[in-house]
């Protein structure tokens, strides 16, 4: 069943959430010259699942190279440098294992473990596209992964800092970041 173009989270949700979408639907789209660059990411609390995960493993952000070279994950290693990230080896896993025990993929010891790995999961290939996109009744840049079901779209929240929404096939509700950028 397809949701309607603005639809609103369903009882089982956040209030938060609801107001995130509100928030988002208000905002400027933004085009793909915007989102050129190097963004650094943060969480937008909703209550979703995979709320404090990304920063809870170090996540970075993002790097927009071109319309067709996008780094959807960069993270800081252990020893302090920048990692693009293959997000098919841990995306769905990690979705997958929040459903079934969010408190083994929150624990210190599965943060280690990904910290440790982190090497092995790098990649020098970008993972995915920037698309000019409908999302909730607006055309605005969009980050399509390569190899996932999921996509980014994102709202201006002024000239330096974005709201993403990432929609994905295998992601319960929309999970909602920010990004502020780096540099131009």
């Amino acid at each position: 069943m397809m949701k309607p173009k603005n639809f609103v989270v369903n009882d089982f949700d956040s209030s938060a959430t609801n107001d995130a979408l509100k928030l988002f639907d208000s905002l400027e789209p933004v085009d793909i010259d915007f989102m050129m660059g190097k963004w650094k990411g943060s969480g937008y609390e909703t209550g979703h699942a995979l709320d404090g995960l990304l920063e809870r493993y170090h996540w970075h952000g993002k790097y927009f190279l071109s319309s067709e070279d996008v780094h959807p994950l960069v993270y800081r290693t252990l020893g302090g440098k920048l990692a693009n990230i293959e997000p098919r080896l841990i995306t769905r896993a990690c979705v997958k294992l929040v459903k079934i025990s969010p408190s083994i993929v929150r624990s210190k010891t599965a943060v280690t473990m990904f910290r440790c790995f982190l090497p092995l999961l790098k990649t020098p290939k970008s993972r995915a596209r920037l698309r000019m996109m409908e999302y909730r009744g607006k055309v605005s840049a969009t980050m399509v992964y390569d190899d996932l079901p999921i996509n980014d779209a994102f709202r201006k929240l002024d000239e330096h800092t974005v709201l993403g929404v990432m929609d994905g096939k295998d992601i319960d509700g929309p999970f909602f970041f920010k990004l502020t950028r780096e540099e131009k």
